[in-house]
């Protein structure tokens, strides 16, 4: 008998933790999500792996190339197709004749990490102040919920201007850009955080909890942010898209990334004026816009499904129901 034991606890302690198995089996039943995370895995692997694919065609996204563009035109490509040929996978830029192909590796670093980095900040900011405005007295609750009403009639655009105008031109714009919408993009979070957080702290595990002497820091870290992880992270992988649509509007705007360096939406921003001269420049960036944002889009929604259990349950029902209707 001392020898089965060992071994069952041994078995058990490899079992994967718990609700792990049945959301990655929610989330495989979704193709949709599938596709959409592959999409997105190649689009991240394209990002960090700017430089190799860059220098495997054997360009660079900042060297100007004059004698590409025709410039008794005003700088249109030479060439079929924006100039695309074995040497400019994507042909070249107008009037700059750089690297069209460069420039969207590159540009897709600085769209991708300033969503990332301002998607991190919103979460953490957001998660912190929902819950010390639902764990705290009502006098910190008043206080904290007036403070994100606040922030969410804060214009973006507005704010990014007033920052740019006091913040000095050496600080990095993408850090800036992605401070900006961090600093702005909170609120949603916290109100996600607080509605759960009071709902959750009147349960008897976070009750007993408090009766046996812990504090809001331990009740909020063991009790609180385990049962707040899949909301949490739902929300954040639905506002990661709306932030690359925001940092690609500041740019469209001319407030956000500066040449040159690239990124997708500071790349739309010079297109437009060459919309009909040289398509595939506008078309390009565009596309590849378009393509991210529904891929983390569906990828978000595959992702909310699997991790409520009960949107699983509405699609079986309503399944079955369809199923009997039909025979």
């Amino acid at each position: 008998m001392s020898q089965v034991l060992p071994a069952e606890g041994a078995g058990t302690a490899k079992a994967p933790a718990p609700g792990a198995h049945p959301f990655w089996r929610r989330l495989r039943a979704r193709r949709s999500a599938l596709v959409a995370a592959a999409i997105v895995a190649l689009l991240v692997l394209a990002a960090l792996a700017a430089p190799l694919l860059a220098g495997i065609e054997g360009q660079d996204p900042t060297t100007y190339h004059p004698d590409l563009v025709d410039s008794a035109s005003g700088g249109v490509p030479i060439g079929s197709f924006g100039g695309i040929d074995a040497e400019h996978w994507l042909g070249v830029e107008p009037l700059t004749g750089r690297d069209l192909f460069a420039r969207i590796v590159y540009g897709a670093r600085v769209s991708l990490g300033v969503a990332l980095g301002a998607t991190l900040l919103q979460v953490i900011i957001g998660v912190s102040i929902g819950l010390a405005a639902g764990l705290g007295n009502r006098f910190v609750d008043q206080a904290l919920s007036r403070v994100t009403d606040v922030v969410v009639a804060l214009p973006v655009m507005v704010t990014a201007l007033g920052a740019l105008a006091v913040v000095p031109t050496s600080f990095p714009r993408p850090v800036l850009i992605a401070v900006i919408i961090g600093l702005v993009g909170w609120s949603g979070t916290s109100k996600i955080v607080r509605a759960q957080t009071l709902s959750l702290k009147s349960r008897d595990h976070v009750a007993a909890a408090r009766l046996s002497g812990w504090g809001s820091w331990q009740i909020a870290r063991r009790e609180l942010l385990p049962a707040l992880a899949a909301p949490v992270i739902t929300y954040a992988v639905l506002l990661f898209p709306s932030n690359i649509v925001v940092e690609a509007a500041l740019s469209f705007l001319g407030v956000g990334i500066k040449p040159p360096t690239p990124s997708w939406g500071q790349m739309l921003s010079d297109a437009d004026t060459w919309y009909q001269a040289a398509p595939t420049y506008l078309l390009i960036p565009a596309l590849l816009l378009f393509v991210t944002v529904l891929a983390l889009t569906v990828l978000g929604e595959g992702v909310r499904t699997a991790l409520d259990p009960r949107a699983e349950s509405r699609l079986r029902i309503g399944t079955g129901r369809k199923k009997e209707a039909d025979a």
